[in-house]
């Protein structure tokens, strides 16, 4: 009990046997068996309760954290590769899009390059129609024109002859005149 009550008697009874001269109590050497139990027990009730209380909950605290962080990682990993299969969608969605519209332009083109070829074929079938018709009908205009340029040329022959000689030529001499003329 020695052990026990030094320490005690200590702390009540020190600043009396300071004030008289003594030494200091954790220096004087008839208490360190005192200071020693006393150190011994503080630290081991102190380790008791860091062991069965502290430590404890620091670790489920700890443990409660890296399970939430794992979970946020699973999480954050579940939705990137989420992510990245509605981006490889969209590219897939977006090559069938553009894919789709190239064909549809080109049925477009297609179509419009067979109607252009149909009218253009239409049209020219019409000009070329119209083309041998105004051939015709400049042939025939040829034709009376060219039956209407020796009556017109033997009366200007006629004409001319009757100016220059003072009578006017017959027909039949106008006739054998243009044919010779024609022969030569």
């Amino acid at each position: 009990m020695r052990l026990i009550a030094v320490p005690f008697m200590m702390a009540i009874g020190s600043a009396p046997a300071l004030a008289a001269g003594g030494a200091f109590p954790p220096f004087d050497s008839s208490t360190f068996a005192g200071q020693l139990f006393w150190l011994a027990l503080s630290f081991g009730l102190l380790f008791l309760l860091m062991s069965k209380v502290a430590v404890p909950r620091i670790g489920s605290v700890l443990a409660e954290r890296e399970g939430t962080i794992e979970t946020a990682l699973a999480a954050a990993a579940k939705a990137q590769a989420g992510a990245e299969e509605q981006a490889q969608a969209l590219e897939a969605s977006l090559g069938k899009a553009k894919a789709n519209a190239q064909s549809i332009a080109q049925d477009a083109r297609a179509k419009s390059n067979a109607e252009i070829d149909a009218k253009r074929k239409a049209v020219e079938t019409e000009l070329a129609a119209k083309m041998s018709a105004a051939e015709a009908s400049i042939g025939e205009m040829k034709a009376k024109a060219m039956a209407n340029v020796e009556d017109i040329a033997k009366e200007a022959a006629s004409a001319l002859v009757e100016q220059l000689t003072g009578k006017a030529p017959t027909a039949a001499a106008l006739t054998k005149a243009f044919k010779a003329g024609s022969e030569a």
